[in-house]
């Protein structure tokens, strides 16, 4: 089942605020009816049967040490879920993906 804009518009809402202060710019682009997130040009994370999945980096592994692993889709590699209470928590995705950023890949170049 595709995900919702609705849920997508919601957590991006969370991260908006604070994160456009501090820098950041959240941004998706919707892949076969999901979502995959981008801070900075950074792939952190994505939206899919309307759940919130991060990547499992060492800093979301500590701030989120009882997220359960969970498969995007068939095939893919586990990722970590973000509860609906800490979605709700802006300062806490805020500090999440602040500790996640300097972890995760750097933007490759187009050819």
């Amino acid at each position: 089942m595709p995900s919702s804009e609705k849920f997508r518009d919601y957590v991006l809402s969370q991260f908006k605020g604070e994160l456009f202060d501090g820098g950041f710019r959240v941004t998706t682009r919707k892949m076969m009816g999901e979502y995959i997130l981008y801070a900075d040009g950074k792939v952190f994370g994505g939206i899919y049967d309307d759940r919130l999945l991060i990547k499992p980096v060492p800093a979301a592994l500590a701030m989120l040490p009882n997220a359960k692993k969970q498969l995007p889709y068939d095939g893919a590699k586990p990722m970590l879920r973000v509860t609906a209470e800490q979605i709700a928590d802006s300062g806490l995705l805020v500090r999440l993906l602040d500790a996640m950023l300097p972890e995760l890949p750097a933007v490759k170049k187009k050819k």
